[in-house]
């Protein structure tokens, strides 16, 4: 985090007292188990990096021992500093042209039939990173005929032309977040554009009708419910198919404070909300994060589920 995030996560942090102590919905016992070691002997055989372990995700033990994970291509070092994310920032290296087979080796290893895949920001590269996503699809396609694969991009700085390189290489589902409400934009995503996001769920409807479109929300920022409803209903005015609402969990004291933490019985409704507005479906509960129970979420579309359950997250 630079300096200017720093400075308005400290500033924040000066308006409550005390960080918010972590109410019990949000604890769950840790697992443990060959599964999850064995996801962890994997990855680091190929030497790739996971989402789960960089931005320390709440579930990622409980994915691991699923035999789960996100794979995150480009490195594990953003060019973007939002004050949310635990991801190091700073200087990234150059995309290593073996990664894609390695992660394709990893995935098949892994016997997974259902991968997602992330990344950093690389604002320093000419297509944001949007060619190593394509590589990475075919590379696992080529392995892995049947399997599916969710590309969850960055927002490549408004660039149709990368948008349609992730594309043409045909991912199963078009995952991007917009993270939060409009207004919080300058303050904790300042390097990113609520525009540029929804801009892209818009341009991938337009390009690909058929590939389903997917997004989420953090809440507990600060924003208000108003605020959060509106984000929604932007995302169904582009078509977006999917969204997940989850909590934010700060990484560390040097990372945007909690606002508040956001009750099951508030996610419910939101759910509620979400499915009264045409998202084919909603998961919304505190322990929700974009990739959790993807596939699950794919099959229910495909089967034509409109009951869009809650997560039990």
């Amino acid at each position: 985090m630079d300096s200017t995030s720093v400075e308005a996560a400290e500033s924040a942090e000066r308006q409550s007292d005390r960080p918010l102590r972590m109410p019990e919905w949000l604890r769950r016992p840790v697992p443990r188990g060959v599964e999850v070691n064995r996801v962890r002997r994997v990855v680091d055989r190929w030497e790739l990096h996971t989402v789960c372990e960089s931005a320390a995700c709440p579930n990622r033990l409980q994915c691991y021992s699923a035999g789960k994970l996100t794979f995150m291509i480009l490195g594990n070092v953003c060019t973007r500093n939002c004050a949310y994310c635990k991801v190091h920032t700073g200087k990234s290296a150059r995309p290593d042209p073996t990664e894609p087979e390695r992660i394709a080796a990893a995935a098949s290893e892994l016997k997974l039939e259902y991968v997602v895949l992330t990344s950093v920001c690389r604002d320093d590269l000419p297509d944001g990173g949007a060619s190593q996503f394509a590589a990475t699809v075919e590379a696992y396609r080529d392995t892995n005929p049947r399997g599916m694969i969710e590309v969850l991009i960055p927002d490549f700085r408004g660039s149709e032309e990368d948008l349609r390189t992730v594309l043409v290489a045909r991912p199963t589902v078009l995952n991007h977040n917009i993270e939060t409400v409009s207004r919080l934009y300058p303050q904790v995503r300042k390097q990113g554009k609520y525009d540029w996001a929804i801009q892209l769920l818009d341009r991938s409807k337009r390009i690909s009708p058929q590939t389903p479109t997917k997004s989420g929300l953090m809440l507990g920022l600060g924003e208000t419910k108003e605020e959060v409803v509106a984000a929604l209903e932007d995302l169904r005015r582009v078509r977006c198919d999917v969204v997940t609402l989850g909590q934010y969990i700060r990484p560390s004291l040097r990372h945007w404070p909690v606002d508040r933490y956001v009750t099951p019985e508030e996610f419910a409704e939101y759910a509620e909300v979400g499915r009264g507005m045409g998202f084919r479906y909603v998961a919304s509960g505190p322990l929700v994060r974009s990739s959790f129970m993807a596939k699950e979420i794919l099959d229910s579309i495909a089967e034509g589920d409109r009951s869009n359950h809650n997560s039990p997250a």
